[in-house]
């Protein structure tokens, strides 16, 4: 433990000395953790991650269940405290402890970090599969019934390694050891992209190596949820193959892909390109000109329809390719919608660098598919988080701004006889935000 009674001072202010001491009693700066606690409320994500895992221990000397350890280790990185020795100390964080549902004052203490790492081992491999199913599901289950359209982004995404885990190997496209991770939202109606699986994969993997397996999950799961809604898997240049192709069309699923360059698309579509240098001419720095051919490689089993976009940047002809299903898009929409897979790097984005999601320094590679799968359910409740904020002027803020300007929020706790209360401070000046979030989160 720290010292507690060790003095900083500070200087003076008005002749008076400023003194810190560490000896505060019942005092969180993460109040935010309630605001947490009613995300996974209304997902249900906790209980259901917890649900999937095997429990061997003898249940007479647990003190801390599976649900606790779940909850305790997602809250803590949504508070972006990553590090499971962090725990040592935020055991007793008041807010913490309510809410993994222990009273602030006179329970015990949460897990600390050995309880945790322990834990970190026990999911095996079946348990993390019921546990992705189970997590995917809860999100899912938010899409409305009457949802007409929902879009599947995929996108790998390197995990730099850094000791020797398991299945961390040499890539040669990213130049370094490292896991390769691949990151799936959906989108729904609304419009708002949400995380619904991470799968962490050996850095030599190949982009779509375990892509099927993950894709007749999410497919059955949506249908399940949105029977009626025309399912669009949108991926970049690397998934725009064969086996994707005729994968998609097997589950009456739509596609919009993005193809290598080759001989035969440039040949097929130099009209459109010479259209384009003769159109705008070399000075015509960022125009584009949109057509679409009829496309059929070797392999594949029926000529499909690809776009084409023929743009002049930096006095160079720069062709860009789309494979696609869509046929209620012109070309030109056709190769708008699938640029909006640019908004899943955002997500990837607050995934790696808010959310801390490569920290997979476990040796074994299925305690790092764990940790992985913790860091994106800390990813879902923020999300959840994030939707809340609709109306407000955070609407679009990403995680680390919700959370700096929200949920680092500084109280005192009191534990009375019947009640726990949080004294908020009175001069915090998102007080009508945390409001509305509440408001957006206990209601049905």
């Amino acid at each position: 433990m720290y010292n507690t009674t060790l003095d900083l001072v500070f200087p003076a202010v008005i002749g008076k000395d400023v003194v810190s001491r560490n000896n505060g009693g019942d005092i969180t700066s993460d109040a935010g953790l309630l605001l947490v606690s009613l995300a996974d409320r209304k997902l249900g994500l906790t209980e259901a991650m917890s649900n999937s895992i095997t429990d061997n221990r003898d249940q007479g000397k647990v003190s801390h269940s599976k649900l606790e350890m779940t909850r305790e280790r997602i809250y803590a990185i949504c508070q972006d405290y990553e590090d499971a020795n962090d725990l040592d100390t935020l055991r007793h964080d008041p807010a913490l402890k309510v809410a993994c549902k222990r009273l602030p004052k006179t329970g015990d203490a949460l897990a600390s970090q050995p309880t945790i790492s322990r834990f970190e081992n026990m999911p095996k491999g079946k348990d993390q599969v019921r546990m992705a199913k189970s997590m995917a599901q809860r999100v899912i289950s938010q899409l409305p019934v009457r949802t007409s359209q929902v879009i599947i982004d995929v996108d790998p995404t390197v995990d730099p390694a850094h000791g020797q885990q398991e299945l961390e190997l040499f890539n040669g496209h990213y130049g370094c050891h490292c896991f390769l991770p691949v990151m799936i939202h959906i989108t729904g109606d609304d419009g708002v992209q949400k995380i619904i699986a991470s799968v962490l994969r050996a850095g030599n993997s190949g982009a779509t190596k375990g892509l099927k397996s993950i894709l007749r999950i999410a497919v059955r799961l949506l249908r399940e949820q949105a029977p009626n809604a025309r399912i669009i898997l949108r991926a970049d240049s690397a998934f725009g193959v064969c086996d994707v192709l005729d994968f998609c069309e097997d589950m009456g699923m739509d596609y919009i892909l993005g193809m290598k360059a080759n001989n035969p698309l440039h040949s097929l579509s130099s009209h459109l390109q010479m259209d384009a240098c003769l159109k705008y001419g070399w000075e015509g720095n960022g125009t584009r000109e949109y057509g679409s051919v009829s496309y059929k490689a070797g392999s594949w089993r029926h000529a499909r329809r690809v776009v084409v976009k023929a743009e002049i940047t930096q006095r160079e002809l720069n062709p860009r390719f789309v494979v696609t299903s869509l046929d209620n898009l012109d070309d030109e929409q056709a190769y708008g919608f699938y640029c909006a897979r640019g908004e899943q790097e955002n997500r990837i984005k607050e995934m790696k660098l808010d959310l801390n999601s490569g920290r997979t320094s476990c040796h074994s590679f299925l305690a790092n598919q764990f940790r992985l799968l913790l860091h994106t359910a800390a990813g879902m409740l923020m999300g959840v988080l994030q939707e809340s904020l609709a109306g407000t002027r955070f609407a679009k803020a990403q995680v680390g701004t919700v959370r700096t300007r929200l949920l680092k929020v500084g109280a005192r706790v009191v534990e009375s006889a019947r009640k726990i209360w949080f004294h908020l401070p009175s001069s915090f000046p998102a007080q009508d935000v945390w409001r509305m979030m509440y408001a957006a989160l206990v209601s049905d």
